[in-house]
């Protein structure tokens, strides 16, 4: 039943189904913590409060909490027409928090700030006081539930309902302590050992690792431009060997939908639907992770058609037209409560918050908090107070929306420049022919070439020469293509396909004979570190794995890969880099 027949059906939003088979041995097993059981009694007036461990605010070392914080139209929703050198850039004032010597001044910024007493005016003295109330640090640095403060957990539940839009009625949110302990908890909420996830087939590589302990290991699912593909997925499902794979059909997924770590991808509103009926289908429950949700830049537009004052090729738009182009999540079209959201502030506040959240039913949600009452408890009391200060008391719901604006426009901006910069150090070019190994998928991928290199004068009549990797034609007589790419739609990466293939020694280094160590990639890497350039190699982003968790190469042995993130070098940063990036492929290629 699609969720529009749902909704039909029942003239209103279902509630979630019971998926209580699909729980661990290990959730099964957690009961109530015993002193967090008290909690439902400190709200009762009068209540005498002489059961828990909880230390007086009284000798709390901390009288306020206080902040400058940015405003939240710190940034434009358009790109500048030109780009700005270093001094200029909006982010120039942090770059040089990590660069004491930097002589480049910093912008003015527009702050407001924001205080936090101990005992604000008005606040409710009860250990867990209503929505409503004053944020208090007596309360906020207590022992708390795993569920979060209530300031806090009533705004998730507000943004959550208005940006999201859960196709059932009974869902929930739940406070974690970032994506990577959301995660960590869904493995242990629902896997058993000896079990498999499904996984694009690059994926994060620190949720393989979560899982791995546990003896849960990943199914690799084919990506596109659109992240995973609905059809390998049935095809991963309907063709499932327990015997040839050693365990039974996987019925947890893992996806990073939005900003596809590593790809960038994004999946889109049809896709979605496709991959959620099939789940439906299979009884696989999806854990969907979005930390880059609101970082969707839109398809790329090349420098010479991009209009002046647009950003990924869009002008600039309202609230309701921004949050409307975004890629629905999974739950808005979940009307069974099979979908675990995890929500993130890593990405759109700072990673050291270490905050996030847990969108999902009943069910779920309670056997996440019993696991939370007995590891992290709720996160830091300091996070939770200052996210919540500043989202329910300055930004409020609608300023929010305006910083998450502003922050997307300006990491479309710098995925554009990225890319610019690839044009501009290689020759590429828009196709749709390339259809082996990686780079099948589907619509528009730019191949790159090298360029002709200058010649000094004098030499060489024109002034330039073909590189010798231009002399080695394809079968259309054009140099070979070096690499591979479809800009990222979303998120912090551009991920480079490298054809090896092109490489002279590709046959030797194919052979059987020469050990896993000594691949191409690896050895490229390791050249672009020397040179002092840092990225990420493909291998660590395999969702195959050999049975010490370990990448496996696979065997796609003529397709290597690098990631490359976007988000936090200068411009002038970005610039070295692709010059070396240039530099060290070009000499890699003529070796």
């Amino acid at each position: 039943m699609s969720p529009t027949n749902s909704r039909e059906k029942y003239g209103e939003p279902p509630k979630a189904v019971d998926l209580s088979h699909h729980l661990s041995e290990v959730s099964k097993a957690r009961s109530l913590s015993p002193l967090k059981g008290y909690q439902k009694y400190f709200n009762r007036p009068g209540m005498i409060m002489l059961a828990g461990g909880l230390p007086d605010p009284a000798y709390f070392p901390i009288a306020n909490l206080s902040a400058d914080t940015l405003v939240q139209d710190s940034f434009d929703l358009s790109a500048p027409p030109a780009l700005p050198q270093p001094s200029s850039s909006p982010f120039s004032w942090l770059w040089n928090l990590f660069s004491s010597s930097s002589q480049v001044p910093r912008p003015t910024e527009r702050t407001a700030h924001i205080s936090i007493p101990k005992y604000p005016p008005g606040a409710n003295p009860a250990p867990r006081p209503p929505p409503g109330s004053p944020i208090a640090l007596a309360q906020a640095l207590q022992y708390g539930a795993a569920t979060g403060i209530p300031q806090l957990s009533a705004f998730l539940r507000e943004f959550t309902e208005k940006v999201f839009q859960p196709a059932y009625s009974d869902w929930e949110t739940l406070v974690h302590v970032g994506n990577t302990d959301g995660w960590s908890r869904a493995v242990q909420t629902l896997c058993n050992p000896h079990e498999f996830i499904l996984a694009e087939e690059f994926t994060y590589p620190s949720a393989l690792a979560s899982a791995h302990p546990f003896d849960v290991r990943a199914a690799a699912v084919k990506i596109d431009g659109q992240g995973m593909r609905s059809d390998d997925l049935r095809s991963v499902l309907e063709g499932w060997d327990e015997e040839a794979r050693g365990g039974k059909r996987p019925h947890v997924m893992y996806t990073v939908p939005v900003g596809q770590n590593p790809t960038g991808a994004t999946m889109g509103a049809k896709r979605k639907k496709e991959i959620y009926d099939i789940c439906v289908e299979f009884d696989v429950i999806i854990v969907e992770d979005d930390p880059y949700y609101f970082l969707q830049e839109g398809a790329y537009v090349p420098k010479d058609r991009r209009s002046s004052g647009a950003v990924g090729g869009q002008k600039e738009e309202d609230e309701e037209a921004f949050l409307a182009r975004l890629a629905p999540s999974f739950i808005k079209f979940d009307y069974q409560g099979r979908v675990i959201r995890l929500d993130s502030f890593s990405k759109t506040i700072a990673p050291g918050s270490r905050l996030g959240w847990f969108t999902c039913s009943p069910l779920f949600a309670e056997r996440l908090e019993r696991q939370g009452e007995t590891s992290t408890q709720g996160p830091c009391g300091f996070s939770q107070a200052l996210v919540a200060q500043l989202l329910t008391q300055q930004w409020g719901y609608k300023g929010f929306i305006r910083w998450l604006r502003g922050l997307g426009a300006q990491y479309t901006f710098r995925r554009d420049y990225m890319v610019d910069l690839l044009h501009e150090h290689f020759d590429m070019q828009p196709t749709t022919t390339v259809s082996s190994g990686a780079y099948g998928w589907g619509g528009e991928v730019y191949v790159a070439r090298a360029k002709a290199k200058a010649l000094p004068k004098g030499r060489g009549g024109n002034g330039f020469e073909k590189s010798q990797i231009g002399e080695k034609q394809d079968g259309n007589g054009k140099g070979k293509i070096l690499f591979s790419l479809i800009p990222p739609t979303s998120g912090m990466f551009v991920w480079l396909n490298i054809n090896f293939e092109a490489h002279p020694s590709f046959k030797s280094t194919s052979s059987a004979q020469d050990p896993p160590a000594q691949t191409l990639e690896e050895k490229f890497w390791l050249a672009l570190a020397e040179a002092g350039l840092l990225v990420a190699a493909g291998l660590l982003f395999s969702a195959e794995r050999d049975a010490d968790g370990s990448p496996s190469s696979g065997s796609d042995a003529n397709v290597g890969h690098l990631r490359m993130s976007f988000s936090f070098g200068e411009h002038e940063i970005m610039k070295k880099g692709i010059i070396i990036l240039e530099k060290v492929l070009r000499e890699f290629f003529e070796e």
